[in-house]
């Protein structure tokens, strides 16, 4: 039977080699180190020896050295195992007369075809008969070469068809990188527009989150404002009414005028409960994008604006990110030329941006807003007496934080701007701006 010194100092790859060589009918005795391969061989002469380089003590080279310049032990055929970093590791085995190279990583189908080339070897006499040693020059180095033209070639062919097979591996192992490189690169092109579509869908519902707790909060605010109006109204309307009853027989001039003051507190009453109706709608349902030239195009149409010219200058295709009553606002505002304008011949919308924001523009040629009442237009208070409807747009407008301001000149026109900030303006079906 074929016997095999095995001199690993590593036990995990010994136990794995001897494994293989078990496997093959050969029978394996250990060294852990090259002087107890020496006493080894001295004690039990192996077939092969098959030695790790890297080892305390006395590494491979030193082995296969001593062991080829010994007579006793010359014709034993030694293979080195090691990783072949560098084309010195050959000749360097080639110099301590190694017989062949296993080269790490290695299989057990390649452990077994270098040892049955060398046991092949072993029964055929060298054709050039003894060794001649052979002088090479390498990287500025001699090295004393004594093996065989046939030894150093089937060695060269070893180590080069280990070199064919991992350039084989190596080439399919980056055809495989470049096929995972190409998926992965896919996977994060698909992951960008996830990432992409996440954020716009975020971002969508974060501005609905906004609109839906500002319309809660003013909702709450104005039913609270609205029950203390109406009531307050009432009060003043009953004490009105009950002057007007006292004073009906004895003072009946004056009875008349606290009926007349009742009367105005009716309206205002009225109008609170009408605003109340309207009002309760703004922000129950969630913002969404409505077509701008449609919106100004059927608040027109449900005026009796002749002889006023409605000029509608918004462009096509462009949407609005607003509160669905946002129609009203646009309604309103040509309602308010209608009321107010007296001398006024038109009413027309345009659309410009500034800055990151785009300003939409509603102006006339009326008679325009006085200083001092372009900011008290929108309020509660003065919309109690004028009527709500300003007041309405900007809290219609300010459910998605768009602001509506009065900036014209009195005498020259009233001037209404509503500045649309970054995200509640866009092309149809394209990201908001």
């Amino acid at each position: 039977m074929t016997t095999i010194l095995l001199v690993e100092d590593s036990r995990t790859q010994a136990e794995y080699l001897r494994h293989i060589l078990e496997n093959d009918g050969y029978r394996v005795t250990l060294s852990d180190n090259g002087s107890e391969a020496l006493a080894q061989i001295g004690r039990d002469r192996p077939s092969i020896i098959l030695s790790d380089i890297v080892m305390p003590e006395m590494d491979g080279y030193e082995l296969c050295s001593r062991v080829k310049k010994n007579p006793d032990t010359a014709a034993i055929p030694v293979i080195l195992v090691t990783q072949l970093f560098d084309p010195v590791d050959v000749i360097r085995g080639l110099e301590s007369g190694a017989d062949d190279f296993i080269i790490k990583p290695f299989d057990p189908e390649y452990v077994q075809s270098r040892i049955t080339s060398i046991l092949k070897a072993m029964n055929q006499p060298d054709p050039d008969g003894p060794r001649r040693a052979l002088t090479i020059t390498l990287f500025n180095k001699t090295h004393i070469i004594p093996a065989s033209r046939v030894q150093i070639l089937s060695i060269l062919l070893s180590t080069y068809e280990v070199a064919v097979r991992k350039n084989v591996e190596l080439e399919e192992a980056r055809e495989r990188l470049n096929a995972v490189n190409e998926q992965l690169q896919q996977a994060i092109s698909d992951l960008k527009q996830s990432n992409t579509r996440l954020s716009e869908e975020n971002a969508e519902r974060r501005r609905v989150e906004k609109a839906l707790d500002e319309a809660n909060k003013k909702l709450n605010l104005m039913a609270s404002i609205t029950r203390h109006d109406v009531i307050n109204q009432l009060s003043n309307q009953h004490e009105s009414l009950g002057y007007a009853l006292s004073l009906s027989t004895n003072d009946p001039a004056r009875a008349w005028e606290h009926v007349r003051a009742a009367e105005q507190i009716a309206t205002q009453t009225l109008n609170s409960v009408r605003f109340t109706e309207d009002y309760q709608k703004v922000g129950v349902k969630s913002p969404q994008w409505q077509e701008l030239s449609s919106l100004v195009e059927s608040a027109g149409q449900n005026q009796p604006h002749d002889p006023l010219s409605l000029i509608n200058n918004m462009p096509e295709g462009t949407e609005i990110y607003a509160d669905p009553l946002i129609g009203k606002v646009f309604s309103n505002l040509i309602e308010n030329t209608l009321k107010y304008g007296e001398k006024a011949t038109f009413v027309r919308f345009s659309m410009h941006p500034e800055g990151s924001d785009t300003v939409i523009l509603c102006e006339d040629d009326g008679i325009g807003i006085p200083n001092s009442k372009k900011e008290r237009i929108f309020s509660y208070e003065y919309g109690m007496n004028a009527g709500l409807g300003l007041f309405l747009c900007r809290e219609i407008l300010a459910i998605t934080s768009i602001v509506i301001s009065e900036t014209g000149t009195a005498g020259s026109g009233a001037r209404f701007e509503l500045r649309c900030p970054p995200g509640t303006i866009r092309a149809a079906g394209q990201p908001a701006q």
